[in-house]
């Protein structure tokens, strides 16, 4: 697939599942929803936590390492119905502003049906790409983003971009999908699996090198997890044998929050 095909792709899903309820969506895409909730955290424990904002589709809890102060200016990247944004918002306080970015319509109409019902003045949700931010130079204290880097094509161009938007005093804080080993070709080529986060991941040393590459500083780990795919879902795009060659092989799919300083 060529960047378009997959741009298409990851709009078409995600419009879908702003759209309806996620827990109800047995046959999206011609796949269960579990493939895209097997990753999320959990986030009743947060400050700020709006439940109808949080669609599951996360991999991480940014916010809790990204530093933020109160009356910084955030910007989440691929903000959905704004869970994120309303968590980051709750830290920055009244003298903050708080900025998610989505290309997907369905999603920042959800995010501002959310935003009219908290009442929130601070927080404003625009539509875009990550690749080409409708955001100024140097005018944001930190950026986050949730599981949603990995779905962007040209990954330099998207860290290029946060460079670009960050002061010079700024940080970035992403939870995001990376790989250990060679992921098997039938799950690399199911749609289902790129739009839940897997197929279209970097390297776990490939994608540390391409924030290194754009001129981050300071770029450190701050978590780590391992996700297992379960059987049921393995076994809409493996055979019984591949399966077990898949379990047996070294391969990994891993949940990392990255921290990283302009």
């Amino acid at each position: 697939m060529n960047d378009n095909q997959i741009k298409d792709i990851v709009k078409e899903k995600y419009s879908q599942l702003a759209e309806v309820n996620l827990k109800k969506a047995k046959s999206c895409c011609a796949g269960s929803e579990e493939v895209y909730t097997i990753m999320a955290d959990d986030y009743n424990t947060l400050e700020g936590y709006v439940p109808e904002a949080d669609l599951g589709l996360g991999c991480g809890l940014p916010t809790e390492a990204a530093e933020i102060k109160s009356g910084d200016t955030v910007l989440d990247l691929g903000s959905g119905a704004g869970n994120d944004v309303f968590i980051a918002r709750r830290i920055v306080g009244e003298e903050g502003k708080v900025i998610g970015i989505d290309f997907t319509q369905p999603m920042i109409a959800k995010a501002n049906s959310n935003k009219k019902k908290l009442g929130y003045e601070n927080v404003e949700f625009k539509l875009g790409e990550i690749e080409d931010l409708p955001i100024e130079n140097s005018s944001i204290d930190v950026v986050i983003s949730n599981c949603v880097l990995n779905l962007v094509p040209n990954k330099m161009k998207a860290f290029q971009e946060i460079h670009r938007v960050l002061k010079p005093s700024g940080h970035f804080c992403v939870s995001d999908i990376v790989l250990k080993g060679k992921l098997p070709e039938k799950i690399q080529k199911a749609a289902e699996m790129y739009a839940g986060c897997v197929a279209g991941a970097l390297q776990k040393e490939e994608y540390i090198d391409v924030v290194e590459n754009v001129g981050f500083e300071n770029i450190q780990v701050r978590k780590e997890k391992q996700i297992k795919i379960p059987i049921e879902i393995l076994k809409n795009y493996l055979t019984n044998k591949e399966i077990d060659e898949y379990r047996k092989s070294e391969f990994q799919i891993l949940s990392i929050t990255l921290f990283a300083k302009k």
